[in-house]
């Protein structure tokens, strides 16, 4: 899907890690919450409270999940997912566009 239909939008930006990583919050129709930024080239931690999947739109980044010791390179079109309540690693190699889809 390239766009979101009929969705509420958050006027005012999340802006995390020194403005690294600028996202902003959608509520589509059935109710659910995504966020949707950008990830400029770094290396981060990020905390999940809910399960999130992360879907990247454009970039390369190397994810490493909470429990594991080995990156994973994913890029454009793909996507991995996050348990609740733990984190992740990020090195962005390439400034990343993604979409972020809780619960």
């Amino acid at each position: 899907m390239s766009k979101f239909e009929n969705v509420s939008v958050s006027k005012k930006a999340n802006v995390y890690f020194g403005g690294k990583c600028v996202s902003y919050s959608l509520e589509l129709p059935d109710g659910a919450s995504v966020s949707v930024g950008v990830i400029q080239p770094s290396s981060l931690t990020f905390t999940t409270n809910a399960p999130e999947i992360m879907e990247l739109v454009a970039g390369e980044a190397n994810v490493t999940l909470a429990g594991t010791t080995e990156a994973v390179t994913y890029r454009a079109g793909e996507s991995f997912k996050i348990p609740g309540d733990s984190s992740f690693d990020i090195e962005v190699v390439d400034t990343m566009h993604y979409v972020c889809y809780y619960g």
